[in-house]
């Protein structure tokens, strides 16, 4: 058995314990899933992270709706399908209630319209419930951060209807569209490539609050919630180019 090392008193050195994060900067998480026992792993899992504090469950969509207006998360991690009120209809709801509240859909669901339901409703992510743990706390910092999140496989899927929506879409009366600038143009095609703040900076050669500053302005000349919505904005009034 190794001795402890001693420190130049004599005494043991104790062995450096978890980094320690004040209250005011933990990710604060409401977890809102209609198994109890997939809660509790997930507590678990989650509750090894020093920067991420679990502040309430919900074991339905309302209830996940009434603790989040109680608590105020920083995000929710919500699943799908549940009583009461779908995963897509409380993200609805909380949009209007708690709107600094960003919703992950975590779910064992790969089915596309449970990830269109999502992304119309406002979800900011959408993970399938086989990523490992540590993907989850990592998407969860992604999202607190202002990124959107979402599993390569349903990335794909999401892909695919953006360029059947344009195959398919028939003519209709033209809506004015919001004009962006030459640089919110440039900003929202490197988002549509799901790059972060950090890489986009990097690529147009400006500061990363630039980079803040342009998605926030897009978002609000454009009158939506998140990155990933403004992508399927864009998409839809043909703002952007998908391959074939």
């Amino acid at each position: 058995m190794t001795a402890p090392h001693l420190r130049p008193g004599g005494h043991p050195q104790r062995p450096a314990g978890p980094r320690r994060v004040p209250a005011t900067e933990r990710i604060r998480v409401l977890v809102a899933d209609d198994h109890v026992l997939y809660r509790r792993g997930l507590e678990m899992v989650l509750g090894q992270e020093p920067d991420i504090e679990i502040v309430g469950e919900a074991g339905d969509g309302a209830e996940a709706v009434a603790r989040s207006e109680e608590l105020v998360p920083d995000i929710v991690l919500m699943d799908v399908r549940m009583p009461r009120l779908s995963g897509p209809d409380a993200t609805a709801r909380l949009r209007e209630v708690v709107p600094s509240a960003k919703v992950v859909m975590l779910t064992i669901s790969d089915e596309e319209q449970d990830l269109y339901a999502a992304v119309r409703a406002g979800a900011t992510g959408y993970l399938l419930k086989d990523v490992p743990g540590e993907e989850i706390a990592a998407g969860i910092r992604q999202v607190a951060a202002g990124q959107s999140l979402i599993s390569p496989p349903m990335a794909s899927k999401l892909l695919q209807e953006f360029a059947q929506l344009i195959k398919r879409e028939e003519e209709r009366p033209a809506m004015p569209v919001p004009r962006l600038t030459e640089r919110e143009l440039q900003v929202l095609k490197l988002v549509a490539r799901g790059m972060a703040n950090k890489d986009i900076a990097t690529e147009l050669f400006i500061s990363e609050n630039t980079v803040k500053n342009h998605v926030r302005n897009i978002l609000e000349k454009l009158q939506l919630h998140s990155r990933m919505e403004a992508v399927v904005f864009a998409v839809r009034e043909k703002i952007l180019d998908l391959p074939e």
